[in-house]
């Protein structure tokens, strides 16, 4: 046998014994262990959102509250409980709208698109409704991205938390107080002062002269204001005092 002929043979020997390379680089198919399905992929995301969000959104309530109820030093004004509130909220919707980014910067982008699209045309009064606006934001952007166990879970918990923070707050009522103690209400000012303060009100001054004196008060729901007015009305000496109480809302206080 001739030698080119011996090289033809043994080359076609060795391409008929080895297999090629896409064969060699596929792995071998187990039947006892088939690929995972879409659904065990969708149970299994679903499982890591809310165990995400179960350990961090409690987390952020937590840190938050210590942020909003910090120590108060002496001589600072009292804080006022609807901004407590809107803080500790705050942090909680801080903690789902990185849960809903993760590591996607086409949804960090999105987000601040949304929100730059924000604009509230009315006053907001109390700052707690503005960060509950911030909330259902951020629910429905977790909703739109597909995120479903997380905006039902931070919805669920929202709403716990808010029930839990508006329980602690006060419950008060706005009045416009008019006192008429005679030619010395000016001069029983003072006293007058001090039955409020005796009552637990706040009050802030609008008009004093000789013969009235008139206040915008901030009183507990449940106030007595016909013991209120006894005591006033006991300040005058000659016993011809008045007081008039007329019950307001907030904007109109301001």
């Amino acid at each position: 046998m001739s030698a080119p002929r011996a090289s033809v043979l043994l080359v076609l020997a060795l391409a008929i014994g080895m297999p090629g390379p896409s064969i060699a680089q596929q792995p071998p198919i187990s039947e006892e262990q088939p690929p995972p399905s879409g659904r065990e992929l969708t149970k299994h995301d679903l499982v890591q959102e809310l165990r995400s969000a179960a350990i961090r959104l409690p987390l952020a309530t937590l840190l938050g509250t210590m942020l909003a109820l910090r120590p108060r030093r002496r001589g600072t004004p009292p804080r006022r409980s609807a901004v407590v509130e809107t803080q500790i909220v705050l942090s909680i919707v801080g903690a789902v709208v990185m849960l809903i980014v993760g590591a996607s910067l086409a949804r960090a982008f999105g987000i601040v698109g949304v929100a730059g699209l924000i604009r509230y045309r009315s006053k907001i009064d109390d700052p707690k409704d503005a960060v509950v606006m911030l909330s259902a934001l951020a629910v429905g952007l977790a909703s739109g991205v597909g995120l479903y166990a997380l905006s039902v879970f931070s919805t669920v918990f929202l709403v716990a938390a808010l029930w839990v923070i508006e329980s602690f707050e006060p419950r008060t009522r706005i009045f416009e107080l008019s006192v008429k103690l005679g030619d010395k209400t000016e001069e029983l000012r003072p006293k007058i002062e001090a039955v409020l303060r005796r009552y637990k009100t706040e009050f802030e001054i609008r008009t004093v002269s000789e013969g009235e004196a008139a206040y915008i008060v901030t009183a507990p729901s449940a106030i007595p204001t016909d013991d209120v007015s006894g005591a006033l009305v006991a300040l005058d000496p000659d016993g011809k005092g008045a007081v008039e109480w007329k019950e307001i809302t907030k904007k109109e206080a301001k």
